[in-house]
């Protein structure tokens, strides 16, 4: 507990020192006409963008935080960024640890005008499979959902995560690109939007990031081969 305490401020302190060297590049960027309007907003990542996402991060948002050694490390680097972190994992075997508690006051703080913010195929994935969590979140606060894909000029990038996690280099420029606002209709299921928001995702990596995109596919499939084999050999 005590070295993951250490090294979640060492990474802070990374954080801090990528976004001091590092220049972040805004691409269509619909914030301003949300704000003008007074519209609630939610921002929905890939996993493996946090890093990128954190150092371009809006003060003030509420992250939905998993509840695992990963969100440990995380928490310390939102911080230094202004975040603020309510914790929470998906259910596992049945067990619910903490994801519905803190999806509520996640709900909560984005209904009082702070954005919220998602890695939307976190904690386990496979990459870029969206869970329904965003969608809970945008039918029951009306919220606009951005989808935001931040593309560092260099990285380096951890082939064996299964999230491809990338980490850009210093003094690299970071660009990150949105979609338009998605809206959450009033007789929208909330698979459908789901399914509309992990489609939309896809296309924004695939038109900013292709090489990358065609990899988090293969990625995502060696996953759940593995997961299935998995359950295979359970049975």
């Amino acid at each position: 507990m005590i070295l993951r305490f250490v090294v979640g401020w060492l990474l802070a302190f990374v954080v801090i020192l990528l976004r001091w060297s590092c220049r972040i590049r805004l691409q269509d960027d619909p914030r301003p006409v949300l704000r003008k309007e007074k519209t609630a907003y939610a921002y929905a990542i890939l996993h493996g963008h946090q890093l990128g996402a954190i150092l371009a991060a809006e003060a003030g948002t509420v992250a939905m935080v998993s509840r695992s050694a990963d969100g440990d490390l995380l928490v310390p680097s939102l911080r230094v960024r202004g975040v603020k972190a309510v914790r929470g994992s998906t259910r596992v075997l049945g067990r619910d640890k903490g994801g519905s508690q803190a999806l509520a006051m996640l709900i909560d703080h984005v209904r009082n005008g702070a954005p919220g913010y998602f890695a939307v195929d976190g904690p386990r994935g496979p990459r870029g499979e969206v869970g329904l969590g965003i969608a809970k979140l945008a039918r029951a606060t009306g919220a606009a959902v951005i989808l935001a894909i931040p593309v560092p000029c260099r990285r380096w990038i951890l082939t064996r995560a299964w999230d491809r996690f990338q980490i850009p280099k210093p003094f690299t420029r970071i660009d990150v690109y949105f979609t338009p606002p998605l809206l959450c209709g009033p007789n929208e299921d909330v698979e459908v939007f789901r399914a509309r928001v992990q489609e939309s995702l896809i296309a924004l990596e695939r038109q900013h990031d292709a090489r990358e995109a065609d990899l988090g596919v293969e990625a995502a499939a060696r996953q759940r081969a593995k997961l299935l084999c998995r359950n295979g050999n359970r049975k």
